[in-house]
């Protein structure tokens, strides 16, 4: 069985800084991270940040120089490092990750239980 849990999330003030953690456990062969998502009170799902599968990363216009993705394969984990928040990165926020099992060899898609990142005054 495999988990993917998330975490760091909270209330943080403007100009603030958080930084979540996605870690997968299990019988794990392979982790593929895809990305970090974000959905704020009703609005659709967005794209944060992401690895592509060349290794290169590509972020959303609204984050760019402020939020950070890096992985650390040995821990199969990922992280988003979030600095100078705004009341605008209010959301809830989901990590995106490919797990090969070790049962099946096959590689299938997981999302984290998202946590809530708040920032406000």
């Amino acid at each position: 069985q495999v988990q993917v849990v998330e975490s760091g999330g909270g209330l943080v003030q403007p100009g603030g800084s958080l930084r979540l953690s996605c870690a997968a456990s299990g019988s794990i062969s392979g982790f593929y991270v895809m990305g970090w998502y974000r959905q704020a009170p009703g609005k659709q799902r967005e794209l944060v940040a992401r690895f592509t599968r060349g290794g290169n990363t590509n972020y959303a216009d609204s984050v760019k120089g402020r939020f950070t993705i890096s992985r650390d394969n040995a821990k199969n984990t990922v992280y988003l490092q979030m600095v100078s928040l705004k009341p605008e990165d209010t959301a809830v926020y989901y990590c995106n990750v490919h797990i090969v099992l070790v049962t099946t060899s096959r590689e299938y898609d997981y999302w984290g239980q998202g946590t809530q990142v708040t920032v406000s005054s």
